[in-house]
């Protein structure tokens, strides 16, 4: 199956909830959503990750519950923690900008010199035609 995430354990053949484990995740929502960093978060919750690791943790839609795992925390606090995310993200200016920026548009106006050589090697003729051609800035 792989990797079994954080505040589960298998047992059985099936996954069931590690209950001190599934308290530091409920902390690590509570403290970020309290206003700390994710490492701070992660800090108080007693969870021994850095701040991506946390940041990883707080992102699995496994913690929601599926066929699979039985739910820790519930929709609600996920969609608030992903929204604090977002909020911080922007007041922050990490959010890419690139819709920003015009696109540049790929030429299509090429133009070439009458050829001097003829090969009779198609593949060296076309070689040497390609080498000819410019582009025209616009």
């Amino acid at each position: 199956m792989g990797h079994t995430p954080y505040g589960y354990r298998i047992a059985n053949g099936k996954a069931v909830i590690d209950e001190d484990a599934a308290a530091k995740i409920r902390k690590l929502y509570e403290a970020y959503l309290a206003g700390s960093s994710f490492q701070a978060a992660a800090n108080e919750a007693g969870i021994e990750v850095k701040h991506c690791g946390a940041k990883r943790m707080m992102a699995n839609h496994h913690y929601l519950g599926d066929d699979f795992y039985p739910a820790i925390i519930d929709k609600e606090t996920f969609d608030k923690a992903e929204a604090e995310k977002q909020r911080r993200a922007e007041a922050l200016g990490r959010l890419s900008s690139k819709k920003d920026k015009p696109a540049q548009a790929a030429p299509t106006h090429f133009h070439f010199e009458k050829p001097e050589k003829n090969y009779d090697d198609p593949r060296l003729q076309a070689e040497f035609l390609y080498d000819l051609i410019e582009s025209e800035v616009v």
